[in-house]
């Protein structure tokens, strides 16, 4: 068995901690940013609007997330303590809020800038949120949280920091799937000479949350009521998703020609 001790905080000064979970929160931003500035600059984009696109990302993937575990995963605490909803430092974001808010966000970005077509910026912005979210599934794993359930593989996780039994390790399990879908993604894009609008997050929806669906049989439930469903709230909350990523990839549309 793998006995995980590992310390969520990387250094800690008096009251202030850098934690792995933010460093990869942010790493995930950065390095996103740069494939982004490196597609810009294939198609012929204005690369400074990429500043304006990067906040908007930012406060749409944390507000997102912070209101989709809030309202999804425990919704009686929060209506009753709603003053915590904004206390995001503790913790509890949940993904697929965190996808409905970049969707809602990037909405608000086109409107500002309309030279850009939604669904063109969302193939190219699915490419780096795969890539996030795997950073995202690391933080979790040094956080010790979204364990999966027990096992008796030799390759099981000790969780020390929840308890002494064996579980499997979801989140890297997760990580390094949303790893290789971003990988698969990435060469596809650079690959194709063209390729229709939609195409690419009609891809990412169906991949990252069919594995998001399959994982979630081997997750601890994240919430108290998810015992009383037939499905957990992240297989609930894939299925959407899935839908909608087969449309996106059936549908008909004009090929789309990349400026190389």
């Amino acid at each position: 068995m793998i006995y995980w001790d590992v310390s969520p905080e990387i250094i800690k000064i008096g009251f202030l901690s850098i934690r792995w979970y933010g460093l990869l929160f942010a790493l995930g931003f950065l390095i996103g940013y740069q494939i982004m500035s490196f597609i810009f600059k294939q198609e012929k984009r204005n690369v400074h609007d990429l500043n304006d696109l990067l906040w908007y990302m930012i406060w749409g993937t944390i507000i997102g997330a912070r209101l989709g575990h809030c309202l999804f995963y425990n919704p009686d605490y929060y209506i009753k303590h709603p003053l915590e909803i904004i206390q995001v430092w503790k913790g509890g974001l949940a993904s697929h809020g965190g996808a409905v808010g970049i969707l809602i966000a990037l909405y608000f970005f086109i409107k500002k800038h309309p030279q850009y077509s939604y669904l063109w910026l969302l193939d190219r912005i699915a490419i780096p949120t795969a890539l996030g979210g795997s950073f995202i599934r690391l933080g979790n794993l040094f956080n010790s949280e979204i364990i999966g359930k027990p096992t008796n593989a030799s390759w099981g996780f000790i969780f020390t920091a929840v308890d002494n039994v064996p579980r499997y390790p979801a989140q890297l399990f997760e990580s390094i799937a949303y790893f290789i879908i971003f990988v698969f993604l990435f060469v596809y894009y650079l690959r194709s000479k063209r390729f229709k609008n939609g195409l690419l997050l009609g891809l990412f929806f169906t991949l990252v949350f069919t594995f998001r669906f399959f994982v979630e049989f081997i997750k601890e439930d994240q919430t108290y009521f998810e015992q009383y469903l037939p499905l957990n709230m992240g297989q609930l909350l894939s299925i959407p998703f899935i839908i909608a990523g087969f449309l996106l990839i059936l549908k008909k549309d004009k090929k789309v020609i990349k400026i190389q």
